[in-house]
């Protein structure tokens, strides 16, 4: 892991909640070296992968992952909350760290035997990131591998997704919530 590119992310302290501490990536997209460190490094480590399609989680998963896509000359799957997608969707509930929420994906948007990356910028207790796998495997798509920019391991979502059998890479970690 890139030890340089947590300093590019700032901590926000009891946002959206009192005790969390915010992981906040905006300060990395304001940064032109930090956004592509973070491209490139993870463009690096996923290259040596077979991957069909890229799949980024709204909304911060949007950004790098459609990058990342470019980097890898992929193409891009938007996983997005419900009622964003214009198109036919299938969509799957989920429960996250301070709520519970739905997200959609197009049902066309991933082929029968796909092997897709999955990308978000953050795993915290992984529900979305499940929920994002689920989708997935409902088109008949394979997650091959799931992909961070930041960890928090002390909340288990990496070990959550590593549990379902989908290996994960992540960037950087921080500890605490």
């Amino acid at each position: 892991m890139p030890s340089n590119i947590k300093k590019y992310i700032r901590t926000i302290p009891d946002f959206p909640h009192k005790g969390i501490q915010f992981r906040d990536i905006t300060t990395l997209f304001n940064s032109s070296k930090g956004l592509q460190e973070t491209v490139n490094e993870m463009a690096k480590a996923m290259a040596v992968y077979n991957f069909d399609q890229v799949a980024g989680l709204e909304a911060r998963g949007f950004m790098l992952g459609a990058a990342l896509a470019y980097k890898l000359e992929l193409g891009f799957t938007m996983i997005r909350k419900k009622g964003k997608l214009p198109g036919k969707t299938i969509s799957q509930d989920y429960s996250l760290e301070y709520g519970e929420a739905t997200l959609e994906i197009h049902d066309d948007a991933i082929q029968a035997g796909q092997r897709v990356l999955l990308f978000d910028d953050l795993i915290a207790t992984g529900g979305t990131a499940e929920a994002g796998i689920n989708l997935i495997e409902r088109l008949g798509g394979s997650v091959e591998m799931a992909s961070f920019i930041i960890d928090l391991p002390d909340l288990g979502g990496r070990k959550k997704i590593e549990n379902l059998g989908v290996p994960t890479y992540v960037l950087c970690e921080f500890d605490g919530l």
